[in-house]
């Protein structure tokens, strides 16, 4: 990430309206903002979520998607072009020519206007995006990409713009890319030597960090299908 610090090109919020079976809730639909916004410890405080118990929260405050990956999927889908026209396909509140999971690591620390921000996590995606593009497994190509976009937790509330970069402040973790911690958790999923590296990132968020300590533990890898797929299958 050397040179020009990457710009917030499209910063986007959206309510939690009815999503999915009868009762279900999400914000995945999110609609550009054109106003310097409010971030407070949750995100930006226009923005919502649905689903409080998988979704927001400290450790999700913002959802950040790389520009550069819309190309490979209208590519491989191209019937998907009225939902990939422009950002927040993914659900992101943050989209930027720039950055992605290869060059991003956790812990990272950027300014963005007055905010100060902290590379908390990876996204791990779910069934919602199935029903966002109208396809069955897309969650499970996402995850399979390893093209998830990545999650803040706010050390400074402010406020912040498109057009503001997002200055490094700080790379604790210069040996941990966010493409690493995928890679051991969806493709070499029971490397337990990269996973004992992971459950010991303090940088980490405790879920994931959990997760591959639990994974050390019972020799083998929780079920996905809940997430991926709605089901327990």
């Amino acid at each position: 990430m050397d040179g020009k610090a990457p710009v917030i090109l499209t910063l986007l919020a959206g309510p939690a309206v009815p999503f999915g079976p009868p009762g279900q809730l999400s914000a995945i639909h999110k609609l550009p903002l054109a106003e310097r916004m409010p971030v407070g410890r949750e995100g930006l405080l226009c923005d919502q979520q649905g689903d409080r118990m998988r979704h927001g929260g400290v450790e999700k405050a913002l959802h950040h998607y790389a520009l550069e990956h819309y190309p490979a999927w209208l590519e491989a889908h191209p019937q998907l072009a009225s939902v990939l026209k422009q950002p927040g396909a993914f659900g992101e509140n943050i989209s930027t020519l720039g950055m992605t999971e290869d060059d991003v690591c956790i812990g990272d620390v950027y300014r963005a206007g007055s905010v100060l921000l902290q590379v908390s996590q990876p996204r791990r995606p779910c069934w919602k995006l199935n029903r966002r593009f109208g396809m069955e497994d897309m969650a499970r190509q996402v995850q399979d990409s390893l093209r998830t976009g990545w999650y803040y937790r706010v050390l400074e509330e402010g406020e912040v713009a498109v057009g503001d970069a997002l200055q490094l402040v700080q790379r604790p973790l210069l040996d941990w890319p966010l493409a690493r911690v995928l890679r051991c958790f969806f493709h070499a999923t029971l490397d337990y030597a990269e996973l004992e590296g992971i459950a010991n990132l303090p940088e980490l968020t405790d879920s994931w960090r959990q997760a591959a300590a639990l994974r050390i533990e019972q020799r083998g890898v929780e079920s996905w299908g809940k997430r991926l797929n709605g089901s327990g299958s």
